[in-house]
């Protein structure tokens, strides 16, 4: 059996397992990254599902994500919300980092918000901003749809002039607006491999590249929802602000609390965005 003929099959046996446990399929994909699971506590009538209970879901190896399917109603809507995610530094391909997207994309879901927690490089920036994804650059070495296409799931070329959804971002503008958000900001993210953490070299490249926001994460699942013709809004929790010519050492705990700090303001941002859509 071909990798990508059994990727489809674990795919379709994670999604019928999901639809024996889900009462109510969801509308919404929220993804969380590092530092940010608490979101998930502001659903009501929530079902939480471990990722080891589901069919062929990978295990994640990071502290600082939970690891659970969480469903339920956030701001009037039904969500699923991915409480902790799968990187490329983890060992996993990026089709693998993409899986739980591609499950979700199986059980009709239409929307999906990305979030992560990201260093800054734009010096403009202050540690704490919420950055609306505006465009992104992906310098891992592997892309989730690289492989035979399965036709049913999305188009060999998928088109990515307009990655992250104009209406959302926009939509996301409002409501930071009207809930007196003042250190939101657009920006391009740039996903890099990991584990290590960027020299004052790469970060100086990085921003000639024209990225304002450096991570490890979520483009794979960006490209796995594009793909299976999700819209995208991504959002990410600027936790400090490089200055290559000044690099202060930079440690996980540091980026953890910093977003954890932000959260609250993120997790009314997400809420306010879902109740509107």
């Amino acid at each position: 059996m071909s990798a990508i003929i059994l990727h489809q099959q674990q795919a379709e046996e994670a999604a019928a397992f999901l639809r024996t446990q889900l009462p109510v399929l969801p509308e919404i994909l929220i993804q969380l990254g590092t530092g940010l699971g608490g979101i998930a506590k502001a659903m009501t009538d929530s079902i939480t599902i471990p990722y080891e209970t589901i069919p062929h879901f990978p295990r994640s190896t990071v502290t600082s994500h939970a690891g659970n399917l969480v469903c339920g109603i956030l701001a009037g809507k039904t969500v699923a919300v991915l409480q902790g995610r799968f990187h490329y530094y983890e060992g996993y391909s990026a089709r693998e980092v993409g899986f739980p997207v591609r499950v979700l994309a199986l059980l009709g879901v239409k929307n999906a918000i990305i979030t992560n927690a990201s260093g800054g490089l734009n010096p403009a920036w202050q540690a704490g901003a919420i950055m609306i994804f505006r465009d992104h650059l992906n310098l891992l070495p592997d892309n989730p749809l690289r492989g035979p296409n399965v036709d049913a799931w999305g188009p060999r070329f998928p088109d990515c002039s307009r990655p992250y959804s104009l209406e959302l971002r926009t939509l996301a503008e409002q409501c930071a607006t009207k809930l007196g958000l003042d250190e939101v900001c657009s920006g391009v993210y740039v996903c890099i491999p990991g584990p290590s953490l960027e020299t004052p070299a790469e970060t100086r490249m990085l921003r000639l590249l024209g990225a304002d926001a450096v991570g490890m994460s979520s483009v794979p699942e960006v490209l796995t929802a594009l793909h299976g013709g999700l819209r995208v809004l991504g959002l990410s929790v600027v936790a400090n602000v490089n200055n290559p010519d000044n690099l202060a050492p930079i440690l996980i705990e540091d980026i953890v609390a910093a977003a954890q700090r932000a959260e609250p303001r993120l997790q009314q941002l997400v809420a306010e965005i879902v109740r509107e859509l």
